[in-house]
């Protein structure tokens, strides 16, 4: 009992910490320019906001796709085809000068120091391939991301996606509200999951389907996104989908131990198929 209550005001004292830490950061929050401000409310709003590489219009958009279809192009073949489960294959490109460099535009990581609302740290870049499955498992099933309070990720179409192939799809935040019933009813559901997901069936009694926000889109839509407050998941799907995952969270984050693997070996790492020397990851 006296661990429990040690536990929760350790919490408490760390959440207060926290929200004193951004209040005095809002006077140093970078300036953005008018055209990004559309993404913050976006992303204030509802947790999400869907844009293309043409409209972001960064520098180094052009040399990322072709590095990306590059990557792509030398992916392993899966071989899984008998599997009833095909989990996704992820490749780590942190290390890569064409992905870290897009991942530190200037431009963008003032978007996302403005949201998160304290210095961000960039974590790196996976290159994934998602399979075709016909039952909800995994990141298809509907979940919140735990690195932080707020977590940033970008995640930037390498195909065509429609509905066959699996759209990411999301739950407004304005429909779920701390503190609201919707609110309480869907995170009571993914913690007596262990925190693994829900499926479609426990979400819809709660939030029906015509209010789930699905995000198709042509090769080179980025989705922007806060996966610890927008709860969602990737569709089932009967075609493969490819997609550049980036991470960003406040510096240092409230999990940093979850943030290791776009660094570290738990993927295999993309070799550089490049001229240029690979951007070292600062520690």
């Amino acid at each position: 009992m006296f661990s429990v209550i040690k536990r929760k005001i350790a919490t408490l004292s760390s959440d207060f910490e926290y929200y004193v830490s951004r209040w005095k950061h809002s006077r140093n929050l970078p300036a953005l320019e008018r055209s990004d401000r559309h993404i913050l409310n976006a992303l204030n709003k509802d947790g999400v906001c869907v844009t293309t590489l043409a409209d972001l219009g960064l520098n180094s958009s052009s040399e990322l796709l072709n590095a990306a279809y590059n990557q792509l192009s030398h992916m392993e073949n899966a071989n899984n085809d008998h599997l009833e489960q095909k989990w996704p294959q992820i490749y780590t490109v942190t290390g890569l000068p064409e992905f870290y460099a897009w991942g530190i535009e200037k431009r963008l990581i003032n978007i996302i120091e403005n949201y998160i609302g304290l210095p961000i740290a960039f974590h790196g870049v996976h290159l994934r391939k998602d399979f075709n499955n016909k039952h909800q498992f995994g990141t298809l099933l509907w979940h919140s991301d735990a690195e932080d309070r707020r977590i940033i990720k970008i995640f930037i179409y390498l195909n065509d996606v429609e509905e066959k192939t699996g759209p990411f799809e999301y739950i407004p935040r304005s429909l779920t509200p701390l503190f609201s019933w919707n609110y309480f009813q869907l995170y009571y559901k993914l913690w007596k999951s262990g925190y693994m997901g829900i499926d479609d069936e426990e979400v819809k009694p709660v939030i029906p389907k015509s209010a789930w926000k699905s995000c198709p889109g042509p090769a080179g839509t980025v989705i922007i996104v806060d996966t610890k407050n927008a709860l969602h998941h990737g569709t089932v799907r009967t075609e493969d989908r490819s997609a550049l995952f980036f991470c960003y969270t406040a510096n240092p984050p409230e999990r940093p131990d979850l943030c290791t693997q776009y660094w570290d070996d738990t993927y295999p790492r993309a070799e550089l198929r490049s001229s240029s020397d690979a951007v070292k990851i600062p520690t």
